[in-house]
């Protein structure tokens, strides 16, 4: 069903950065096949936020800190359980730049997350310890937008946590599917779509949305 753009409306796009792009350091699979989408989604919306994932070097979340640990194991954490990743999106590397192709020159806010070394962040809305806030939240109901259409990478994780942490803070949110990639991790992106369902969740292609 054809959705209407209006004012009220906001794009967040999460962390469309070089290493979660082909030949970056957690590459998700066609991960840059979501920039030509994005940019159109970008030149429709009156409201465009941009995440990027922005971690110090030495990350807690990294499988290198963790001596005997390869990438993708799950350890305890003090949160809870926690993927180690690569080393990815350190600060000021190349990796932790936004892809160079997408426009991200209308972008009215800019949340940096995951930079506290001790805690590992996904959500636009929160750190992974569920306490730690991005402020997010409160700048959407300042400015009274509403509705969020979320996009990038990656669908199974910053995507989904960001989308779901949205509905629990009672804004109504999308999913734009072909405009995200996932990296399914043991099923993560069946899991992500069956939470989408289960939290009313929107998922929705792009020429869905109309301006």
């Amino acid at each position: 069903m054809p959705i209407d753009i209006r004012p009220d409306d906001a794009l967040i796009v999460i962390d469309v950065q070089n290493d979660f792009c082909p030949g970056g350091a957690l590459a998700v699979p066609e991960g840059d096949a979501v920039v030509p989408v994005i940019n159109r989604l970008i030149g429709r919306f009156p409201h465009v936020i941009l995440t990027q994932d922005w971690h110090p070097a030495g990350h807690r979340s990294f499988a290198s800190t963790h001596p005997g640990r390869q990438p993708f194991e799950t350890i305890a954490w003090r949160y809870g359980p926690q993927t180690l990743w690569p080393d990815h999106c350190v600060q000021g590397s190349k990796g932790a730049e936004f892809h160079a192709g997408l426009h991200i020159d209308t972008a009215e806010l800019v949340i940096r997350k995951g930079f506290r070394a001790e805690i590992d962040s996904y959500s636009a809305f929160s750190e992974n310890d569920k306490t730690t806030r991005t402020g997010l939240a409160g700048y959407l109901r300042e400015r009274k937008l509403n509705r969020l259409f979320f996009c990038g990478l990656a669908l199974d994780y910053c995507v989904a946590w960001s989308a779901l942490d949205g509905r629990r803070e009672s804004f109504p949110a999308f999913v734009v599917e072909d405009a995200c990639r996932a990296i399914d991790l043991n099923g993560s992106r069946a899991e992500a779509m069956a939470q989408f369902a289960r939290n009313d969740v929107g998922v929705l292609n792009a020429a869905e949305i109309t301006a």
